[in-house]
């Protein structure tokens, strides 16, 4: 089974479905945060993020929850007739003993294995305290959120308002954004910016990302997937609603290509973008 293979296939899926689809899809789950095991309370991460909110959108789970089929048998729970269960990922260190070395010698090296999940919608018999209260969303005017406005404010990041786009000059290490009131909604604006500031912690002085040996003329479109997933991540841990990053189809093409020359680059993408978000969250404190 090559898991690599199994998981970017799925990935470029939704995004062949259509750009408009896909943005749903990928913004759309992030209303209920980050997908969390429902008995542990312990968020997913990385790839597993963007396998679970695909999945919770492509299947209409209301739940961000998620259980294996051994978690659920423990609580007496059962999953229901028919329901179909959704492949992740994890890496375990493998050894590779030589005789030759030294104890303190020995190499070693990750393997991706996979493990299989039931949304808590799957499954019946759950007790009280493993199953979602029911969440109402409710509209109103634009209103600042708080701990956005706080990871903005604190970063420490050049943001300049008044622009026609939005984009992060690497030259000048500025983010330049459109006004607030220029946004179809709150939401929509912290996902702009956030992605703009996930571009701005790639700076040699942050985290350093280069992708041009890799990735060579893809490269560019690469960094905008890691910002979109940088954002995504950052978006579901404030449990913004319906947040979405503005020209976001101008992109999906590009990803496409960039995931079908490389079957390792979702996992990238998504580590990269995981060590940006983190880093996002740091300066906030």
């Amino acid at each position: 089974m090559d898991i690599h293979q199994i998981i970017t296939d799925k990935i470029i899926n939704i995004l062949e479905r259509g750009t408009v689809k896909a943005g749903a899809r990928w913004s759309g789950s992030k209303a209920t945060g980050l997908p969390v095991n429902a008995k542990t309370g312990e968020p997913y991460h990385g790839i597993n993020v963007l396998i679970l909110w695909a999945e919770m959108a492509e299947k209409s789970y209301a739940s961000s929850q998620w259980l294996t089929y051994k978690q659920a048998a423990d609580v007496g729970a059962n999953i229901r007739k028919g329901e179909k269960s959704v492949m992740c990922v994890y890496y375990k260190t493998v050894g590779k003993y030589d005789e030759s070395k030294p104890e303190d010698e020995q190499e070693s090296y990750f393997m991706a294995k996979p493990f299989w999940l039931f949304n808590v919608s799957q499954i019946d018999g759950l007790p009280s305290d493993l199953q979602d209260a029911d969440t109402v969303v409710t509209g109103g005017t634009f209103a600042p959120h708080f701990e956005a406005e706080q990871i903005l404010r604190n970063s420490g990041a050049n943001i300049n308002f008044g622009f026609d786009s939005a984009f992060y000059s690497p030259n000048t290490d500025k983010i330049c954004l459109p006004g607030r009131e220029r946004f179809t909604s709150e939401a929509n604006f912290y996902a702009t910016a956030l992605h703009e500031l996930t571009h701005w912690t790639g700076n040699e002085s942050r985290l350093n990302r280069e992708f041009g040996k890799r990735f060579g003329d893809d490269a560019y479109a690469f960094e905008e997937l890691v910002a979109e997933l940088g954002a995504a991540f950052t978006v579901g841990k404030l449990g913004m609603v319906d947040a979405t990053i503005e020209a976001h189809a101008d992109y999906v093409q590009s990803w496409i290509s960039v995931l079908k020359n490389d079957k390792r680059a979702i996992f990238t993408a998504a580590s990269h973008a995981a060590k940006a978000s983190n880093f996002i969250f740091s300066t906030a404190q």
